[in-house]
């Protein structure tokens, strides 16, 4: 892969809320940013976030270049169920109730998913594989995600669902801190210009 590739922030702890945060400022019209723009962007996400191997994301970029209006419709299927999965723990974490619309798109991308779930021997047991064809190739990459979101939403770890408090950010994050108190994102970037804007307020007030 590229040294130039973009760098996606994982700072969401969850693969359903990382892909979920792939736009950053998303209600904002003017500051508005798309992290994914192509199929080569997805297999990033997917790379960075471990949910294919280094070699699995270049036989994928490859057969894309081979396939573009197929890679196209996998990023497209993408496109919606990440749009899904923000409106869906966007509503959790602001105690707001979910469309029952969105709640069946990630189903029915969950569903899926496990159609395509093998056991297979290894290490003197069982684990867990992804088997996909040329017919379903591309889709590999939304499986592992609508799996996760549909375990997050049956699990106890939903209800740690938070929205980062910052003024100009509207990214989900799963709350793992030892007393549940998170409120940003990332202290690193959100978390410092939260603070340096109250200590600046208070100077100038």
């Amino acid at each position: 892969m590229s040294v130039v590739d973009y760098q996606f922030d994982l700072t969401g702890g969850h693969p359903a809320l990382n892909l979920a945060n792939t736009v950053s400022r998303r209600h904002d019209p003017e500051r508005r940013r798309e992290h994914l723009d192509t199929y080569a962007d997805l297999v990033s996400f997917a790379r960075q976030s471990a949910l294919i191997t280094p070699r699995q994301a270049k036989e994928l970029d490859l057969s894309a270049r081979n396939n573009q209006s197929a890679a196209r419709r996998a990023f497209q299927r993408t496109i919606v169920l990440r749009e899904a999965l923000y409106r869906v723990f966007s509503a959790i974490a602001q105690d707001k109730i979910p469309a029952s619309s969105d709640l069946g798109l990630i189903n029915d991308y969950a569903l899926d998913a496990l159609r395509h779930r093998t056991l297979v021997a290894a290490n003197g047991g069982y684990r867990w594989e992804w088997q996909s064809d040329a017919r379903n190739s591309f889709e590999r990459l939304l499986w592992p995600v609508a799996q996760s979101a549909a375990e997050l939403l049956t699990s106890e770890e939903l209800k740690n669902v938070r929205f980062c408090e910052a003024d100009d950010c509207e990214w989900l994050f799963l709350d793992n801190s030892r007393n549940r108190s998170r409120r940003w994102c990332d202290m690193k970037s959100c978390g410092n210009r939260a603070k340096a804007r109250r200590h600046y307020e208070r100077v100038h007030s």
